[in-house]
């Protein structure tokens, strides 16, 4: 995920009140008032405004402002200082408002211009911001931009398309003010909205080397770095400053659950990044909640990210699509979660959107062989190959529709050529291998079982086909070998130790086999007394949610004797008791469910 564009920092830092208003003439000239008294009373709140400014107690200078206007509402000073202070604390709408008024009272005002651009830029008016400041930067008497001018003016420009324009204003201005860690950190920032993040981080170690404890380069550093694979070193970041946040924080919370997933910490991940979404991302931009969703989907959760999807696709929150890939990806989160009727109208937006690509070709067909539409996934496929030939898994996922359709000449021939262009990909190897089984191609299967388990030596059921298939072909030995590896790898199927008893027979191990009968019988009653449990405990649970207690209490007691091992029937036994007023067998069985929570699976 890229950093959002080069942010504008409202800042509340008061260096020289004379280079942000005018007011000289207001305390020297008359005042167009009605009576003198007024002209006094407004020129004292006037003055006590600026003199709190000057403290950093906006909050005074605001409501002495505010008396200004209301006294003397055709003079221009007060407007323009009222929406100074209204951007400042980051009212950009009461702002623009105020500002506006005062530009109309004095047009040739050029600070409340300057002032009025960082405030249409911050509400996203970046072409009524850019007219603003060039129109401020052609007055004879325009003084040099600020710092935080010089951030929104560049942020206008790079969000209307022009980023090297941008850069070159933000490059210039950090160069001349190497002290600024502000500008450095714009410079970073534009950098890795680009794509560039690596280009970034050079620019946030000069913001920090400028001011070690200036937050947001602290924190763009630490996306930078997640941008640029170093997701260790970013992740030690995230943990610092949410450490040493003093309140719960949207982006913080966000940096530190992508960097979680990003090291495949993905259960912790998710903890933060469900934290994230208790705070509320709708009052974020739409840019930081497509993030959050991303950052769920790609952490195992995207039940979590529909909703963030659908918003930053459809919803209040929605995001200008530059491109396609956010409705890509909510169509993909849709499949996950097993709607892909849904999916296939995204996709069909997304590809009507643009750009056309073979990954969006293959997204979109898998989802019509979900719904078992093969003939269209087969369409998308053959689309995607026109645009990536040589793309394995395109070959792949075409042979799988073709098999479907029982087109196994065809099929074959995308499996041998997805294996080709891709000898890593496991998949292949092993579907081949289960074609030519069925075609009772023994020696071909075998080979390609063979190919497959090299490529993923933890596939039980390669091991477990390739043994089914040197039993047949009369490789008893080989056969029972291939087995017993599969055994070892799910050791709970009783088929397996059924087809290798089959097998001892044959040889005269009878003893052997006999075990293997018994392993084989033990397991499938374990897995009927597990089914019977679990229906039990689903019907328990259901009957005490209904206040059927005495009904409860036998299906509770039925699932203990299915599976005497499961702690909840007794939780919820105990509560049943509990509810009947039978206090002390309540207590036995919590004390049974607790023994059983502590004890090590086995």
């Amino acid at each position: 995920m890229p950093i959002c564009a080069v942010p504008v920092y409202f800042s509340t830092r008061i260096t020289s009140l004379s280079r942000v208003f005018l007011f000289i003439a207001l305390f020297s000239a008359p005042l167009h008032a009605q009576t003198a008294a007024t002209a006094a009373e407004a020129t004292r709140f006037m003055r006590n405004g600026l003199a709190s400014a000057q403290r950093g107690d906006l909050s005074s200078a605001r409501r002495d402002f505010e008396r200004v206007v209301k006294l003397e509402p055709t003079v221009a000073p007060g407007h323009s200082a009222l929406g100074w202070v209204l951007l400042s604390q980051g009212d950009l709408t009461g702002a623009e408002a105020e500002l506006k008024t005062a530009l109309r009272l004095a047009p040739g005002d050029v600070l409340t211009q300057l002032n009025l651009a960082r405030c249409e830029s911050g509400l996203g008016q970046h072409q009524n911001a850019l007219e603003l400041f060039r129109k401020a930067a052609s007055h004879p008497n325009s003084p040099t931009l600020n710092d935080t001018e010089t951030i929104a003016f560049a942020y206008s420009l790079n969000a209307t398309g022009d980023t090297q324009a941008a850069l070159d204003l933000l490059t210039h201005a950090a160069n001349a003010n190497p002290q600024s860690a502000a500008l450095q950190d714009a410079v970073g920032s534009l950098l890795a909205s680009d794509g560039r993040a690596t280009d970034a981080i050079p620019w946030f170690d000069r913001s920090l080397a400028a001011d070690r404890n200036y937050g947001p380069a602290q924190y763009h550093r630490a996306a930078a770095l997640l941008d640029a694979g170093q997701a260790s070193e970013a992740l030690q970041i995230a943990r610092s400053l949410l450490a040493r946040s003093a309140s719960q924080n949207f982006d913080l919370e966000l940096l530190l659950g992508r960097a979680l997933s990003a090291t495949h910490n993905d259960g912790e991940a998710l903890a933060h990044l469900h934290r994230a979404t208790q705070l509320d991302p709708k009052d974020h931009p739409p840019q930081a909640q497509y993030a959050l969703a991303l950052a769920l989907q790609a952490s195992g959760d995207p039940a979590a990210s529909l909703l963030l999807f659908a918003g930053v696709v459809d919803g209040t929150a929605k995001l200008p699509l530059e491109d396609n890939s956010p409705l890509i990806n909510y169509a993909l989160a849709r499949v996950q979660t097993g709607d892909a009727d849904g999916a296939l109208t995204l996709y069909a937006r997304a590809l009507a959107h643009g750009p056309d690509s073979a990954t969006l070709r293959e997204d979109y067909g898998a989802a019509f062989l979900q719904t078992a539409h093969v003939d269209e996934a087969i369409h998308q496929f053959r689309a995607g190959l026109i645009l990536n030939p040589n793309s394995a898994l395109l070959h792949y996922d075409l042979g799988l529709a073709l098999k479907l359709q029982d087109d196994l000449t065809g099929a074959v021939t995308e499996f041998e050529r997805a294996a080709t262009l891709d000898p890593q990909l496991p998949d292949p190897a092993y579907t081949l291998g289960v074609i030519y089984m069925q075609q009772g191609k023994f020696s071909e299967a075998a080979d390609s079982l063979r190919r497959a388990i090299a490529l993923q030596p933890g596939n039980g059921d390669a091991w477990a086909l390739l043994g089914s298939v040197l039993k047949d072909s009369d490789h008893p030995d080989e056969a029972a070998s291939a087995l017993e590896h599969a055994i070892a790898i799910e050791p709970d199927q009783p088929s397996l130790h059924i087809q290798l008893a089959a097998i001892e027979v044959s040889q005269g191990k009878r003893e052997r086999a006999a075990a293997e009968r018994k392993i084989a019988a033990d397991l499938s009653r374990a897995a009927t007394d597990r089914q019977r449990a679990g229906f039990a405990l689903r019907s328990g649970r259901a009957l005490l949610a209904q206040g059927k207690l005495a009904e409860a209490v036998t299906q509770l007691n039925n699932a203990i004797r299915a599976e005497p091992g499961l702690p909840e029937p007794h939780v919820l036994l105990a509560e049943a008791y509990t509810r009947q007023g039978r206090i002390a067998a309540a207590a036995l069985e919590r004390q049974q469910a607790a023994k059983l929570e502590h004890q090590p699976m086995p």
